[in-house]
C-alpha cells in the first residue's frame, strides 16, 4: 500500500521512475539476503511494478520459491506472479514442471486449482507431454470444481501438443454428460477447440448432435432460471457456445444440419432482441444458419434478423450486422436486397466504420435493376466522403457504370457528375476510361461536350474533369459551336471566340499542371481545323507564345504546333488532326484479359516496344501516315506485328507497305529515296514525352489524350503463396524526379473454397526506410480467387542507390473459424527500387 500511495503521489514521470528504482533496489537487496518473511510481499510489489510497465525479470526465481512453499497464501502469490511475470518462452519455466506435478496431487483442491490455472496459462509443448496424464486424471475427479479447471487446462495442452487429442477424445465426450453447469460449459468449449485444432474430429463428434440439440431445446422451453440468468435470458453463454459447436458439427454435413434446423428456427424466433445477451445469441444463431445446410426459409429468417440489427441504436450491433451481410450476400442476394434502404441509410451514420462497411455491402448489391438508385446514393456519399476514400469510391463507381449502365446517356451523366465531385482524387485510368465512354457515345458526343463545357465554365478546380473536358472540346469542337438538344435539355451554340478564349484562360488557372497545359495545346491545335479559318490566327498566337516556355515539353509543343499551322502543311493537316478512331469494348476487354494473364510472375519483364498495361484505356491518337509529320511520306511505317497494341490487330486491315524515306531537315531537296530525318518533330503530337531521334515509328503508339510515351511495365513481385493465400506486390515510382519514393500495391487473393475474414496486415522495414501504410480495401477476401483485396504502402528510401527496399509483412486472418497468422519476408525487389 505504501508503494501504491508513493506512486500515486508522483506528479511527473521522472518522480515515478525514481520511486520505482528505489523500491526495486530494496527488493533486490531482500532477494540477496534470502528474506523469507517478506518474500510474498516483494513479489506482490513486483506484480504492481510489472503492471506499470517496468522490468521485473530479476524477481522470477522468487515466484518459484513461493510455489515451493507449504502455505496456501504464499503459493497463491507465487502462482499469480508466475502467470504475470513469466511467459512460456522464459528459461526458468522448465524448473516449474516438478512443482506443478506435485501440486496436482495435493489434497487441497484450491492448490490443485492454482496449478491447473498455471498450466492453462503457461504450458509449453514439453510441459504438455509431462503433465497430460496428471491432468487427465483430474478430468475424472469426483470434485466438479477440479474437473472444470482441468478441462480449461486441457485446452492449452492440446493446443501445444495436438497428438494428445486422440488419447483424450473419449474423456472429452464424457464431459458433455456432466450434471455440473461449469463442467458442461467448459466441456463444450473444449470440444469446440478440439475441432478447430483438428477438423477431422468433427466426424467423430457428429453422433452427439441429437444430444446437443436436445440440450439447446431445453434452454428455450425452460422458464426463468435465476441461477444463470443474464438480463432475463437463460444462460446466454452456454447457448452461444452450444450454437458455435453445432455450427462446426453441421458444416458440410447435410444429415447433422437437418437435425438442428428446427431448434435453430426456435432460437431465431423466440429469443428477445431487447437485451444485449439476446442479440449475442441471435448473432451466433444467424452465423450457424448460414454455415450449415439450412433450408431457404431459414436463411431468409437469418437475413431478416440481421436487418433488424441494422435498426439497433448500438453501433457495435450494426457493424456486426453489416459485416455478416457482406459475407452472406453472395449466397442469398435476394434476401439481402429487401433491406437495401436500411443499408443505404447507414451511409449517413456518423461512425466512419459503419459507413465503410455499408459502402462495401452496397457495391455487392448493385445490379441492372437498382443501379440508378444505388449510384445516386453513392454519388451523394461521395460529396461527404473523406478525401482518402474518394479514389477507391470513384474506381468502384466506374466499375459499376461500366458493368451495369442502363443506357449511354445515363453513363455520360454519371461520369461527368462523378468527376465534378472527385476529379482531384482519381487515378490515371479514370480519365482514359471516361474518354473512351464518351467516344463510344455516338450521337451523345455533342451533348457530352456541351455539358462538360458548361461545367468547366463554373468550376475548374477538379483537374480530371478539366482534362476530360478539354480533350472533348478539342475532339468535338465543331459540335460545341452548334446548338444541341438532348431529351428535355437544350444547349445554345457557343461562339468560336468564346471557346478559344476559355481554353486560353485555362492555361492560367492556378492548379494547371504541365499535363493540363499540354492537353490545352493539343485541343487548340485540333480546333484549328474544326472552327472557321478566321480563328486560326488567334490559335497560332497562343501556340507561338509557348515557343519560349521554360518547360521543355511545352516549348517543343509550341514550336511544332505553330509550324504545323503554317500554309506549308495545309495538305495533311486535316487528315492529321482528324477525330481519333473509337475502340470497341470487346477489344478493350480482350486486351485487359491478356494483360491480366501477363501480369502473373515473380518479376514482370519489360518487352521492348510494348506499351504499359496501365495505358490500355487511354484515348487513341496516332499519326495516320505513320511517318514524320513535317515530311509527307508515300506509305505508312511497317508494323512490328503481333504486338498487343498493334493498330492493325485492333482496327483490322493488312500489313502496310514499308515507308518511303525522306531526307533530314524539313524538306527533301535531293529527290528520290533519302535517309530518315534526324529529328521527327511532329510524330509525338499526342504524347507528353520528349520526341526521340529514331527511325520511323511503328503503329505501337499510346492511346492516351495526351499520354506519356510507353513506359516499362510496373514490376510485380510474388511476396507470399501459402495455404491458399497469395500476395503479389506491384511496384511503382510515383514521382520520377524523386526516385527515393516507392509505391507498393499489395494484392491479396484467396484460392481456397472459404472466405478469409478479419484480415489484418502489419508491415516492418529497416531503419533506412520510412513506412506509410494505408488500410486494406476490405477485411474479407472472397474465395475461389473471385476478387482481390488491396493495400497501399508508400516507402521512402534514405539510402536510394545504395540499398534496395526490404519488407516484412505479418498477415492475420480467420478462415473456417480458425485464426491464422503468417509472416512474409520480401527482399526480391528490383535493384532500381
Amino acid at each position: 500500500r505504501d508503494l501504491i500511495r508513493a506512486v500515486r503521489a508522483c506528479k511527473t514521470a521522472a518522480e515515478e521512475r525514481a520511486v520505482i528504482s528505489k523500491e526495486c533496489a530494496l527488493i533486490r537487496t531482500a532477494i540477496k539476503e534470502e528474506n523469507e518473511t517478506f518474500r510474498h510481499r516483494n513479489v506482490a510489489k513486483l506484480m504492481y511494478i510489472h503492471m506499470l510497465g517496468y522490468p521485473t525479470h530479476f524477481g522470477q526465481m522468487e515466484c518459484l520459491k513461493l510455489i515451493s512453499a507449504q502455505s496456501f497464501p504464499e503459493k497463491r502469490i507465487g502462482y499469480l506472479g508466475l502467470t504475470l511475470l513469466l511467459t512460456e518462452h522464459a528459461e526458468v519455466l522448465t524448473l516449474v514442471t516438478n512443482s506443478l506435478k506435485v501440486d496436482l496431487t495435493n489434497s487441497n483442491q484450491y492448490i490443485v486449482a492454482l496449478s491447473l490455472i498455471a498450466i492453462g496459462n503457461l504450458s509449453t509443448q514439453d510441459m504438455a507431454r509431462d503433465l497430460a496424464s496428471d491432468v487427465e486424471k483430474l478430468l475424472r475427479a469426483n470434485n466438479s470444481y477440479l474437473r472444470k479447471k482441468a478441462a480449461l487446462a486441457t485446452i492449452r495442452l492440446l493446443k501445444r501438443e495436438p497428438d494428445l487429442i486422440e488419447h483424450m477424445s473419449e474423456r472429452i465426450v464424457g464431459l458433455l454428460k456432466d450434471r455440473s453447469h461449469g463442467v458442461l460449459i467448459t466441456g463444450i468449449q473444449l470440444m469446440t477447440e478440439v475441432i478447430e485444432i483438428a477438423p477431422e474430429m468433427a466426424e467423430e463428434y457428429r453422433r452427439l448432435v441429437p444430444s446437443l440439440v436436445r440440450l439447446l431445446r431445453n434452454f428455450i422451453s425452460m422458464g426463468y432460471s435465476p441461477e444463470h440468468d443474464v438480463g432475463g435470458i437463460t444462460d446466454p453463454f452456454l447457448q452461444v457456445k452450444l450454437l458455435r459447436l453445432l455450427r462446426y458439427l453441421g458444416k458440410g454435413n447435410e444429415e447433422a444440419s437437418d437435425h438442428m434446423n428446427d431448434v435453430l428456427a426456435q432460437v431465431a424466433t423466440n429469443t428477445e432482441t431487447a437485451k444485449t445477451a439476446g442479440n449475442a445469441i441471435l448473432y451466433e444463431c444467424v452465423v450457424t444458419i448460414m454455415d450449415v445446410h439450412s433450408d431457404s426459409g431459414l436463411r431468409v429468417l437469418a437475413v431478416n434478423i440481421l436487418g433488424r440489427f441494422l435498426l439497433n441504436r448500438d453501433n457495435n450491433i450494426r457493424y456486426v450486422a453489416l459485416n455478416t451481410l457482406s459475407r452472406v450476400v453472395s449466397e442469398d442476394i435476394a434476401a439481402v436486397q429487401r433491406h437495401r434502404s436500411t443499408i443505404v441509410d447507414c451511409l449517413k451514420d456518423s461512425d466512419i466504420s459503419i459507413r465503410q462497411r455499408a459502402l462495401e455491402l452496397i457495391y455487392q448489391l448493385v445490379n441492372e435493376q437498382n443501379v440508378v438508385a444505388l449510384t445516386a446514393e453513392l454519388l451523394n456519399y461521395l460529396v461527404v466522403a473523406h478525401s482518402e476514400h474518394k479514389a477507391s469510391i470513384v474506381s468502384r463507381l466506374m466499375e459499376v457504370v461500366e458493368k451495369f449502365s442502363p443506357d449511354k446517356k445515363w453513363r455520360v451523366d454519371t461520369i461527368i457528375t462523378m468527376l465534378s465531385l472527385a476529379g482531384n482524387q482519381c487515378d490515371d485510368s479514370i480519365p482514359r476510361t471516361a474518354i473512351i465512354f464518351i467516344a463510344q457515345s455516338g450521337s451523345l458526343q455533342a451533348y457530352a461536350v456541351h455539358r462538360l463545357f458548361a461545367n468547366l465554365q463554373s468550376d475548374t478546380s477538379q483537374l480530371t474533369l478539366v482534362h476530360v473536358g478539354i480533350w472533348c472540346i478539342g475532339e468535338y469542337g465543331e459540335m460545341l459551336v452548334r446548338s444541341c438538344t438532348e431529351g428535355d435539355q437544350t444547349f445554345p451554340a457557343v461562339p468560336e471566340a468564346t471557346v478559344v478564349s476559355f481554353l486560353d484562360s485555362c492555361l492560367r488557372i492556378h492548379n494547371a499542371e504541365v499535363t493540363t497545359k499540354a492537353f490545352i495545346l493539343n485541343a487548340l491545335l485540333k480546333l484549328s481545323v474544326r472552327v472557321s479559318p478566321g480563328m486560326r490566327g488567334t490559335i497560332q498566337g497562343i501556340l507561338s507564345s509557348f515557343k519560349s516556355s521554360m518547360v521543355l515539353e511545352l516549348q517543343q509543343r509550341g514550336a511544332e504546333y505553330s509550324t504545323l499551322l503554317t500554309s506549308r502543311w495545309d495538305g495533311i493537316r486535316g487528315e492529321l488532326l482528324d477525330k481519333m478512331p473509337v475502340l470497341d469494348e470487346a477489344t478493350i476487354k480482350k486486351r485487359r484479359a491478356v494483360m491480366d494473364d501477363d501480369s502473373v510472375g515473380d518479376l514482370m519483364p519489360t518487352r521492348a516496344g510494348a506499351a504499359s498495361p496501365n495505358k490500355t484505356l487511354s484515348a487513341p491518337a496516332s499519326n495516320p501516315s505513320g511517318g514524320s509529320l513535317l515530311n509527307p511520306v508515300s506509305a505508312p511505317a511497317p508494323s512490328s506485328g503481333g504486338d498487343l497494341l498493334d493498330l492493325d490487330s485492333i482496327f483490322g486491315g493488312g500489313a502496310p507497305a514499308p515507308a518511303a524515306q525522306t531526307s533530314n531537315g524539313f524538306n527533301n531537296t535531293n529527290g528520290g529515296a533519302a535517309p530518315q530525318p534526324t529529328n521527327d518533330f511532329m510524330s509525338d503530337i499526342f504524347s507528353l514525352g520528349a520526341v526521340p531521334a529514331a527511325p520511323a515509328q511503328s503503329q505501337q503508339q499510346s492511346f492516351s489524350p495526351p499520354a506519356a510515351p510507353p513506359q516499362p511495365t510496373n514490376p510485380i513481385v510474388n511476396a507470399f503463396n501459402k495455404n491458399g493465400l497469395q500476395i503479389v506486390i506491384e511496384c511503382s515510382k510515383p514521382n520520377p524526379s524523386n526516385p527515393a519514393v516507392t509505391n507498393l500495391l499489395c494484392k491479396f487473393a484467396n484460392q481456397t473454397q472459404s472466405p478469409m475474414s478479419n484480415l489484418v496486415v502489419q508491415a516492418a522495414v529497416p531503419k533506412f526506410l520510412k513506412l506509410e501504410i494505408h488500410p486494406v480495401s476490405s477485411s474479407t477476401i472472397p474465395p475461389n480467387s473471385n476478387g482481390e483485396v488491396t493495400q497501399d504502402i508508400r516507402l521512402t528510401n534514405s539510402s536510394q542507390g545504395e540499398s534496395t527496399i526490404k519488407l516484412k509483412l505479418k498477415i492475420s486472418y480467420s478462415i473456417n473459424g480458425q485464426t491464422v497468422e503468417e509472416v512474409a519476408a520480401v527482399s526480391s525487389f528490383p535493384p532500381m527500387y
